[in-house]
């Protein structure tokens, strides 16, 4: 199998995770895997690399990089054309127009022809009997397709979020008709199976596309069994809370400052809260932007009401840092479409969590039940300020009963039990065209 996967470990990106369990499930399998990614240095110029996210990773994986990297988030202006440095928005447009004649893709359209390349070598070297290829970029799509049009590779498409599904507003995010959408359904149509993060996302595609309604299933991102901290026990109240957020801050500063004033006015009417601290862990930022940004500006205006930021956490240390908080903030954007897979994380921790986001989100459909959930009121500061009390309160009151229930809540939701069906049913969908030597999919 040949798995184009960009953002593969050490790719300090959360679909790391998932692209990790999923290779390995395909070698434990029996199959030979080859990851197609992009070289480590490239990841330096957005969230940079985790080391320790490889060392999960099956050493019978074998990885290819391609030297593709990210010009627009290039920070070394000493390598910058002249006309970049002096006209640095006109640039931009230019280089998005650029990618966009190769593929109806803004940042990445222009990788087409390396990725279509760097697939026919791979199976050049390596035959392959099946490619799956995890988006985004969607640029990817375009290479699934140059396999299958010159060798017949049957292909599956990891979608996660969607294409033409715009997960963040809602709806449609481009017609049938426009070119991305010739695109997705010309791929599409010839894939042997879909695969999305959650239902309203694939029930989206199997709407639009019905006669790929069979070949649509969902496979959820989940959490890692060595992502869970030791069970808590109840917190010292004198010494006040630590409340927690870990994962990418990609919303928009806003919503950061919402949640901020919910904290804000929580520890005016609580005591206990009056005396606790919110920490913030994870990337702010890429590129020039890297934790330089309308962000950081908040957090550091909220210093004095006990908000701290503590940089991203490499995966090795996520359970300690887990282990080190009393409740957590799960902030998240979009609505019904999104999920996130912080989420199940957060679940299995066994601590409260406080929702801000949406009240219609595919993540409270994951919570209901979660015996030290406090709800979702939406993106209200009052409301997150009953939250964030709530919270305090499940902190210090909780049982080792409640704790047990609410990691219990989440043990389905385990990465490894979510993948390995799927990567067995994928295998076994290709595996009868492969018995009778046949290369159609």
């Amino acid at each position: 199998m040949i798995y184009l996967a960009i953002g593969f470990p050490p790719a300090a990106k959360s679909c790391a995770y998932r692209m990790r369990e999923t290779a390995n499930n395909f070698v434990a399998l029996g199959w030979d895997v080859t990851v197609l990614t992009i070289a480590e240095e490239s990841w330096e110029r957005e969230y940079g690399l985790d080391h320790t996210l490889s060392d999960a990773v099956d050493p019978r994986v074998r990885i290819v990089e391609l030297p593709l990297a990210r010009e627009d988030l290039a920070t070394d202006i000493r390598e910058f054309t002249e006309e970049r440095a002096l006209n640095p928005t006109r640039w931009s447009k230019q280089e998005r127009e650029r990618h966009l004649e190769h593929f109806p893709e803004l940042v990445f359209g222009g990788w087409r022809s390396a990725l279509e390349q760097g697939l026919l070598d791979i199976h050049r070297e390596f035959p392959a009997d099946l490619l799956l290829a995890s988006c985004a970029p969607y640029v990817n799509l375009a290479a699934a397709w140059k396999l299958w049009e010159e060798h017949q590779v049957p292909y599956a498409i990891d979608f996660r979020d969607g294409w033409s599904v715009d997960v963040i507003g809602g709806g449609e995010a481009f017609t049938r008709d426009s070119e991305a959408g010739r695109w997705e359904e010309k791929v599409l149509a010839e894939a042997v199976a879909v695969w999305c993060v959650n239902d309203p996302i694939a029930d989206f595609y199997r709407e639009r596309y019905p006669r790929l309604a069979e070949r649509v299933h969902v496979v959820r991102n989940g959490f890692d069994s060595d992502s869970v901290p030791a069970a808590h026990g109840a917190p010292n109240a004198e010494d006040g809370l630590t409340f927690g957020y870990l994962g990418s801050v990609n919303f928009k500063p806003e919503f950061l400052a919402t949640v901020l004033d919910g904290w804000r006015a929580a520890r005016e009417r609580d005591p206990l809260l009056a005396r606790s601290r919110f920490e913030i862990r994870g990337h702010i930022g890429a590129g020039a932007s890297r934790e330089a940004n309308a962000h950081m500006a908040l957090i550091r205006q909220a210093e004095s009401d006990g908000v701290v930021f503590g940089g991203p956490v490499a995966k090795a240390e996520v359970a300690a840092t887990y282990g080190r908080w009393d409740a957590l903030v799960l902030m998240l954007v979009g609505g019904r479409f999104v999920t996130s897979g912080k989420v199940y994380e957060f679940m299995a921790s066994g601590l409260p969590v406080v929702s801000a986001h949406e009240v219609d989100h595919d993540a409270s459909a994951v919570l209901t039940g979660h015996p030290l959930w406090t709800g979702a009121c939406g993106l209200d500061a009052a409301g997150l300020a009953d939250s964030f009390v709530e919270a305090a309160r499940m902190a210090v009151e909780a049982t080792a009963e409640q704790r047990a229930e609410a990691r219990a809540h989440a043990n389905r939701f385990d990465r490894g039990l979510l993948m390995a069906p799927a990567a067995r049913q994928l295998a076994d969908t290709v595996r009868p065209a492969l018995l009778t030597g046949s290369t159609q999919g």
